[in-house]
C-alpha cells in the first residue's frame, strides 16, 4: 500500500508519496498477459480450421498470413486496452496533483502494464504457446522426416565427420536414410557458406549417380538446380520472417498506444467514482 503524508493543513501532501501504484500495474499486467495466451489459443484454432492439406481446399497461404497478422494486431489491442483499463481503475486516487500530471501518470501505468505484460509473456507464456502451436503443427509429420532432421542438426560439425567418412565407391544397396542425411547436411553447409564447394559437388554427382542409376554430369545438373532452388526458398524464407518481424513490432506499438490510453480512461473513472 502507498504511503500518503498529511501536511499541517490535514490535506495530502503528494511529494511524499509515490507516482506508480505497482500493484495495479501487476494486476493489469497479468490480466494483459493472460487474455493474450487465451486469444492465442482461439487464433490458432481458427487457423487451423481455416487451412486443409488437401490442394484447391481451405484457405490460401496468403490469406492464413494476412489473417495471422490481423489477428496479432487485434490481440494486442484487446488484451493491453483491458490490461491497461484494469491498471487505471485500481490504481491510487492522487490529490493535489495537476490535471496534467495525473494524465501522464495514467499514461505511464498503461505503458508499464503493456512492458511488463510483454515480460511476463516472454519470461514464462513463450513456452507455453510454443508447445501449444508446435503440438498442432507436428500433427500428420512423418517420423522419417524428423529423423532424418535431427541427424542432420544433431552435432555442428557433422559436415566435417561426413567429410572424413566419405567412401571411395558407391553401392546402390547402402541405407538411404545415410545418403539422405549426409546429402541435407552438404546442402545446410553449402547454403551457410553461400556456394557449393567443387568437392562437395564432386561427391554428391557420384553419390546421385550410384543411387539413381543416372550419369554424372545429369546428376551435377540435378544438383545445380536443386540448389537454386533451396537458395529460393532459404531467401524466401528470411524475407517471410522479417517482414512477420515489422508487423509484431506494428502490433506491439498498438498494444503500448491502446494500454496508454486504456488507463487514462480507467483513472478518470476511478477519479470521478462517487463515494458511497
Amino acid at each position: 500500500m502507498d504511503r500518503v503524508a498529511y501536511d499541517e493543513t490535514g490535506i495530502a501532501n503528494d511529494s511524499n508519496t509515490s507516482g506508480v501504484s505497482w500493484e495495479a500495474v501487476m494486476a493489469g499486467a497479468f490480466v494483459a498477459a493472460a487474455l493474450s495466451l487465451a486469444l492465442l489459443a482461439l487464433g490458432t484454432g481458427i487457423g487451423f480450421s481455416a487451412v486443409s492439406p488437401w490442394a484447391n481446399a481451405g484457405a490460401s497461404a496468403s490469406s492464413v498470413g494476412w489473417g495471422a497478422i490481423i489477428w496479432l494486431g487485434l490481440m494486442e489491442l484487446v488484451s493491453s486496452s483491458m490490461g491497461g483499463y484494469v491498471a487505471g481503475r485500481l490504481r491510487t486516487k492522487w490529490v493535489r496533483v495537476h490535471a496534467h500530471e495525473v494524465y501522464f501518470r495514467d499514461t505511464a501505468h498503461g505503458f508499464l502494464v503493456w512492458a511488463v505484460s510483454l515480460v511476463i509473456a516472454a519470461a514464462f507464456l513463450t513456452s507455453a504457446a510454443s508447445s501449444m502451436i508446435g503440438g498442432a503443427t507436428r500433427t500428420g509429420a512423418g517420423e522419417a522426416s524428423a529423423a532424418g532432421q535431427r541427424g542432420s542438426e544433431a552435432s555442428p560439425n557433422g559436415y566435417f565427420v561426413d567429410t572424413l567418412l566419405r567412401p571411395n565407391s558407391f553401392n546402390s544397396n547402402q541405407d538411404n536414410n545415410a545418403a539422405r542425411n549426409e546429402i541435407g547436411v552438404i546442402l545446410a553447409s553449402s547454403l551457410r557458406q553461400g556456394n557449393i564447394s567443387p568437392a562437395d559437388r564432386a561427391y554428391l554427382a557420384q553419390l546421385i549417380a550410384a543411387k539413381t542409376g543416372i550419369s554424372e554430369p545429369e546428376a551435377e545438373r540435378r544438383i545445380d538446380d536443386v540448389y537454386t532452388q533451396a537458395r529460393q526458398a532459404a531467401d524466401t524464407a528470411r524475407k517471410s520472417v522479417a517482414h512477420s518481424m515489422y508487423w509484431t513490432f506494428l502490433a506491439l506499438l498498438i498494444g503500448a498506444f491502446c494500454a496508454s490510453m486504456a488507463a487514462t480512461i480507467g483513472g478518470r473513472q476511478r477519479d470521478n467514482a462517487p463515494v458511497s
